[in-house]
């Protein structure tokens, strides 16, 4: 019998190959989604997710534990010195001509560890509405300031608070056009970088309503930055912070934020101005919890005065005494 030739197989159509990958490429997608959820994984924005926060190493509290050596403050200032908390830029420390080096050595020292340092811009003019915390650059002066912070930031990734209690005083001090008029210029400085993540100060539970904050936020700015910062040197719990900051996300289209819990270990007693009793709150990390909660952060350095006021010293002067009642809470 002859040989019978084998038959020829069909050759696919160009279009079924094309559907045969794409459909193997988003098969691959999702299981490569359904893996990282299964493993706790996420895609998320958060800044502080991923990452460790910088502790600066000459803080009030890591020079009061050095001098305390040997002593029975040693262990309370030294747990405090241990936990990373915001570096606060005020133009009375470090005018224009020394804020870029000042600023551009502590991202060095965060970049050598992979770490991410906060930082607290507080030199607006007429800073504090002229009250404890009374100071900041001149009108002139404001500017070329912020500009140099922003040259020390350079590439590094940097958290920046921006100006506590600058939009919630502003009705009540009649700033208010000034005021967000300051801020939106900062904004705008502060931002060349596009690793630095900036956050408006949006006064806290206790103060004003989120109905009230929203539009001197929007004023500000809001919309060009990640979002604001709640109880900033104060003392709300976080579950009320949480519930303030999550009404106001709403009013602000989901802008996200963080809360201070450096002294907000026993909630408030009412008072703003070194009140006693209270302790540190929760440790500085990133929440990643499908809020608008980016991270509890200790921003006012614990230890450091709110001013003159239930015994305190000026503000911002290290306290013994109130900072060892706060290492207090647990530490």
């Amino acid at each position: 019998m002859p040989a019978v030739a084998a038959p020829i197989a069909p050759r696919p159509r160009r279009g079924s190959i094309w559907f045969a990958a794409i459909s193997f490429v988003l098969l691959a997608a999702v299981i490569v989604v359904v893996v990282t959820v299964a493993k706790g994984g996420t895609t998320s924005d958060n800044p502080f997710v991923g990452t460790s926060l910088y502790a600066y190493p000459d803080s009030s509290a890591a020079k009061a534990a050095k001098l305390a050596n040997g002593t029975e403050q040693s262990a309370p200032f030294a747990s405090l010195a241990r936990t990373p908390t915001a570096i606060w830029l005020l133009p009375e420390a470090h005018p224009t001509g020394e804020i870029t080096e000042f600023v551009s050595r502590i991202e060095a020292d965060a970049a050598v560890t992979s770490q991410l340092p906060v930082f607290v811009v507080y030199g607006i003019p007429s800073r504090d509405c002229d009250n404890f915390s009374a100071g900041g650059a001149g009108t002139q002066e404001y500017p070329l300031w912020v500009s140099a912070i922003a040259n020390g930031i350079a590439t590094h990734p940097a958290i920046i608070i921006l100006e506590p209690d600058a939009l919630a005083l502003s009705p009540s001090c009649g700033t208010q056009d000034a005021t967000a008029a300051f801020l939106q210029d900062a904004i705008s400085r502060l931002s060349t970088n596009p690793a630095t993540t900036i956050y408006l100060d949006g006064g806290h539970s206790g103060w004003l309503k989120p109905e009230e904050m929203a539009p001197l936020l929007k004023a500000a700015g809001v919309d060009k930055v990640r979002g604001f910062a709640t109880n900033v040197s104060n003392y709300n719990s976080t579950q009320d912070e949480r519930a303030f900051g999550e009404a106001l996300s709403e009013l602000l289209g989901g802008a996200h934020f963080v809360v201070d819990t450096s002294r907000n270990g026993q909630g408030s007693a009412g008072e703003w101005c070194n009140p006693p009793g209270r302790t540190v709150g929760d440790t500085p990390s990133g929440v990643d919890d499908g809020t608008a909660q980016d991270a509890s952060l200790w921003i006012k350095n614990p230890g450091e005065s709110d001013g003159e006021c239930n015994g305190g010293p000026p503000a911002g002067q290290w306290w013994p005494s109130q900072a060892v009642e706060l290492a207090g809470g647990g530490m």
